[in-house]
């Protein structure tokens, strides 16, 4: 693949967000290519884990224990998410890669794990081939600027209001 690979964002409130950059993910290596993806912040068993199984050309790795969205990280939740973007980048500069997902990056942003900075000299630095796809709700404004297409999910309407929880094989 000798063309340019762009920067990618998905942010937003809507739901749909890491589930489109796995969509992409399906596309892509139906077309030949190899996708890695890089989690920040989750920990838990998302079934999305099982598809290393039944896509050769996928590599998924988590850098989170548990969510703590609903609390304050802790210095072992920095601590991975640091060490993760170190990963991404020996990853990203492997140019083993066509399709780089840093999943959940700007939720780690919003956090404050790293910073902005330090994600945009990743992304500046890639090889040109290679496309990156950043996700999660809140990506800041200097990210929205370094990227070359941004997709905001919307929600407009959704059933957990209605009490309905998480289901398998659908938000987990």
């Amino acid at each position: 693949m000798d063309s340019k690979g762009y920067i990618q964002v998905y942010t937003g409130n809507g739901k749909g967000k890491t589930t489109s950059a796995l969509g992409l993910t399906l596309r892509a290596i139906c077309a030949g290519k190899k996708v890695f993806m890089g989690q920040f912040v989750k920990g838990m068993r998302y079934s999305e884990l099982n598809a290393v199984k039944y896509l050769d050309n996928f590599t998924i790795e988590q850098y989170g224990k548990n969510c703590f969205i609903y609390d304050d990280p802790t210095e072992d939740d920095i601590k991975r998410a640091i060490d993760g973007l170190k990963r991404c980048e020996e990853v990203i500069m492997s140019d083993k890669y066509d399709i780089i997902i840093l999943d959940e990056i700007n939720i780690a942003l919003y956090y404050r794990l790293f910073t902005s900075k330090e994600v945009i000299d990743i992304i500046n630095s890639k090889p040109k081939r290679t496309e990156i796809i950043l996700t999660g709700r809140y990506a800041p404004k200097e990210i929205i600027e370094a990227a070359d297409l941004v997709t905001e999910m919307a929600e407009i309407k959704h059933y957990y209001t209605k009490g309905v929880k998480c289901r398998k094989g659908i938000e987990n």
